[in-house]
């Protein structure tokens, strides 16, 4: 499938879940995260904030654990205004949400992308060989190009991979794994 397919689909296949299904997909999900992935080396980790009317996974509960049990770990938080610009995550007072309903932050310490050890990324599809659909606008295409080489990049999926996205091209950037309610992918 195109990613304009991909894209229709699963936007729609995330919209009939009800919000009893998300927080349970997003809890294990969670679980998975935690299971997966060694944070220990981690000292700057960004992280996406879900938009609620799209049933994106529930980034809040990584971070609220992330902010319990690894408080070194700083968090830096996106705002999309023609680029992806990253502010370290202060707190909700920090926060209002954009037009498109996405809580981003107002003000804030702004997060230099080499500084970024691991980047956890919004999708609404990816396949099997690490590469995703996102909501087509190419920030986090354009925001993972800046990032250091040796920066992870991890996807956050409520549903398993396809075998293959058809129209890849050369600004899509693969991810070094994925991480869904039922397992990790590794890349």
């Amino acid at each position: 499938m195109t990613k304009a397919e991909l894209r229709k689909d699963y936007l729609q296949k995330r919209l009939t879940l009800t919000e009893a299904d998300c927080l349970q997909l997003s809890r294990q999900l969670c679980e998975h995260f935690f299971f997966s992935i060694d944070v220990s080396f981690v000292k700057v980790l960004h992280i996406f904030l879900p938009i609620e009317k799209k049933n994106e996974p529930n980034t809040w509960l990584i971070i609220d654990r992330l902010r319990r049990e690894f408080p070194n770990v700083r968090l830096s938080i996106p705002k999309a205004n023609g680029d992806l610009n990253n502010f370290y995550f202060e707190g909700l007072h920090q926060l209002e949400n954009s037009s498109w309903g996405i809580p981003e932050p107002k003000q804030g310490i702004p997060t230099p992308a080499e500084k970024i050890d691991l980047v956890l990324i919004p999708l609404l599809a990816f396949d099997k060989n690490g590469h995703r659909v996102g909501y087509g606008k190419g920030y986090y295409d354009r925001f993972l190009s800046s990032c250091r080489k040796d920066c992870r990049k991890i996807g956050l999926s409520l549903f398993e991979p396809i075998d293959q996205i058809e129209d890849i091209t050369v600004e899509d950037v693969k991810m070094n794994g994925c991480v869904t309610p039922s397992t990790f992918f590794n890349f």
